[in-house]
């Protein structure tokens, strides 16, 4: 009867281990009386005791809490976010530099006082010193009026001017270092031999910042003005602020003001960008007070300026004479723009006069120029050699304007008697594009000659109201050039007439007279 049982469980299609382990029950005989029943489980085990049975439990329960735990860390694992990979160290830090920012440092740091009447050159040079021990670093100067003598700049310095921050320059020249001629003039440019340093000065630098919450530096040029105009002083006058041959140079937000000489001198120096900088000077009784001179520099931005001053507002210049036809640096690929410019002694923008090493690819663009001598100017001479070429003035306003464009021939300063009269300068393919203004004496006047003609000028889109009602407002000499679309004044005859469509309507046969008329 027991395989008889077994066998039917196992062969039934839904028989299970479990069934296999069901209780069969199996009838014994008894002896001399009926048969009894005895329960047993199959297969045949040994019935445990109550406490064995609990110990088993206790055993197989712990058995299954751990197996869970083991695989419930194993899925948390699973899931967890992988840690993330370490970023690849510098090439200092992996030869065991530490790399830092760049230090900054109060000017006061260093003992300086701002009471105007202290002299901290000592604290200025003390804290470049640190800069440049450290390869690099910022300098505050705070609210307060610093004065000093002359100090030099050094590379990877941003010189930072807090706003009510202004720097003096004392006034006494015995405390001005003196320095050779520049090469490209050879000569002081006032007088022969060395000439006065600049207030701030930097040679063979580069990644220098001029800037600030515009603090103010100024070169308190009054002394030197007078004594300048009583002949009392025996060496050029020097600059507020003087860059030589250095490169990655940024000037902004600062006010550069009464400056004894040149205001900005940039000099052999490439990628220059001045922006958000006020310059100023009195109008009148401030000489050679220029605002900003790139000299024989190449990729630079002049934008976004004030400048109101004694002389040029911007005069870009490239040597004089055989000093700079030797020295072979030209200016070029200079931008100007968006610039508000004021010069009752002389012009807004200048070229000029000193170009020797040459003058090309310059943009001037979105220039006001007011109560001024002159708007826009060429200035050269017999002597000076190179070219002026690849000058592009467009969007030019011109507001109580004596003269407003100007081209100039025959600027005859020299700085001695050793330049060659042979070396003429090239002008040519200059452009001017919208100009337009009021209160212009002489809108236009360009003086070319037989032996410096000018080739290749156009005027497109040109309206300025004149103040005199006189024949001769736009006036002309040995020039060549176009006049395309509408022009007023009534342009001069040596120049060919095109239409908007840039169509010939009148070629001119008379580029060489002359209606060059000085009397106003």
């Amino acid at each position: 009867m027991v395989e008889t049982a077994v066998a039917g469980a196992v062969s039934s299609p839904r028989a299970t281990a479990a069934a296999v382990a069901t209780a069969a029950v199996v009838s014994f005989p008894r002896r001399g009386g009926p048969a009894y029943h005895h329960r047993r489980w199959a297969p045949a085990l040994v019935a445990p005791s109550y406490r064995a049975c609990l110990v088993v439990l206790w055993v197989v329960g712990f058995a299954l809490v751990f197996l869970w735990q083991s695989t419930s860390v194993g899925r948390v694992r699973l899931y967890t976010r992988p840690p993330m990979p370490k970023r690849a160290p510098s090439a200092a830090a992996s030869m065991g530099q530490w790399v830092a920012s760049p230090p900054v440092y109060d000017l006061r740091e260093f003992g300086a006082v701002g009471d105007g009447r202290t002299v901290n050159t000592a604290a200025f040079e003390a804290a470049v010193a640190a800069i440049a021990e450290r390869g690099g670093g910022r300098l505050i100067v705070p609210p307060g009026w610093w004065l000093t003598a002359p100090f030099n700049l050094t590379s990877s310095m941003t010189l930072f001017l807090a706003a009510g921050a202004e720097i003096l320059g004392i006034q006494d020249e015995r405390y001005w270092p003196l320095m050779s001629a520049l090469p490209s003039y050879g000569y002081g440019r006032e007088h022969k031999g060395p000439r006065y340093g600049s207030l701030i000065h930097g040679q063979e630098l580069k990644d220098v910042t001029i800037t600030g919450h515009n603090g103010t530096i100024n070169g308190q040029g009054q002394s030197w003005w007078i004594k300048f105009r009583r002949k009392l002083l025996n060496h050029t006058r020097g600059p507020l602020v003087q860059l030589m041959r250095s490169r990655n140079i940024i000037i902004s937000n600062i006010t550069l003001r009464d400056s004894p000489f040149w205001t900005l001198h940039t000099y052999d120096c490439k990628n220059v960008t001045i922006s958000e900088t006020t310059i100023l000077a009195p109008i009148a009784g401030a000489p050679n007070t220029d605002g900003i001179d790139p000299d024989s520099c190449e990729n630079m931005v002049i934008k976004n300026c004030y400048i109101s001053v004694g002389d040029d507002g911007i005069a870009i210049k490239s040597g004089w004479d055989q000093y700079g036809i030797a020295y072979g640096r030209p200016s070029a690929n200079i931008i100007i723009q968006n610039v508000i410019i004021r010069s009752m002694a002389s012009a807004g923008v200048s070229i000029g006069s000193e170009m020797s090493g040459g003058v090309s690819n310059i943009l001037v663009e979105n220039v006001h120029i007011w109560d001024s001598r002159r708007g826009v100017r060429i200035k050269t001479a017999p002597g000076r050699g190179a070219y002026v070429s690849n000058i592009v003035y467009r969007n030019i306003t011109l507001e109580n304007v004596r003269v407003g464009i100007v081209i100039k021939t025959d600027y005859n300063e020299h700085p001695d008697e050793g330049f060659d009269p042979k070396a003429v300068p090239i002008i040519g393919n200059i452009s001017y594009t919208s100009i337009h203004g009021q209160r212009v004496r002489v809108p236009v006047r360009i003086q070319g000659s037989t032996e410096i003609p000018v080739r290749n000028v156009t005027f497109h889109d040109m309206s300025v109201g004149i103040v005199d009602k006189k024949n001769h407002v736009f006036q002309c000499s040995f020039v060549q050039g176009q006049v395309i679309g509408y022009v007023f004044p009534v342009p001069c005859k040596n120049l060919d007439l095109y239409n908007e469509q840039r169509e010939l309507v009148k070629q001119s046969t008379l580029q060489n007279i002359s209606d060059i008329d000085y009397s106003f």
